[in-house]
C-alpha cells in the first residue's frame, strides 16, 4: 500500500520502523531488564545487610553480619560463664550454695 508520494511513503516506513523498535525495546525492558534491575537491587540490599551501613542524618548505623555475630558470641560467653560452676562467682555457684544451705536446713 503506497500513497504514490515517495516522501510520504518513506516517512510512513520510518515511523513504522521506529514504532517497531520502540515496542521491541519496551518488551525487552519488561521481559529482561526490569527483573534484572530488581535482582541487582536485592543483591545490593544483601550486601548492605552483610557489611552493615554507616550512620547518616536521622538514621542510625546498622552493624554487619560479622559484627553482630561477634556481639552474640560475647553475650553467649557471658551466659556460659553464669550457668557453669567456676570460681564461685557465677549464678550457678550461687544456686548450688543456696541448694546446699536449704538441704542442711531441711536435714536438721
Amino acid at each position: 500500500m503506497t500513497t504514490g508520494i515517495p516522501g510520504v511513503d518513506l516517512a510512513v516506513l520510518w515511523c513504522t520502523v521506529i514504532a517497531a523498535v520502540g515496542t521491541a525495546a519496551g518488551l525487552l525492558y519488561r521481559a529482561l531488564l526490569a527483573p534484572l534491575r530488581r535482582l541487582t537491587v536485592r543483591l545490593g540490599d544483601l550486601a548492605d545487610d552483610w557489611t552493615g551501613t554507616p550512620a547518616r542524618p536521622g538514621v542510625p548505623a546498622r552493624p554487619g553480619v560479622m559484627e553482630r555475630l561477634e556481639t552474640i558470641e560475647r553475650q553467649l560467653a557471658d551466659v556460659r560463664h553464669e550457668v557453669r560452676p567456676n570460681s564461685g562467682h557465677s549464678l550457678r555457684d550461687a544456686v548450688d550454695r543456696v541448694d546446699e544451705r536449704t538441704r542442711q536446713i531441711v536435714d536438721e
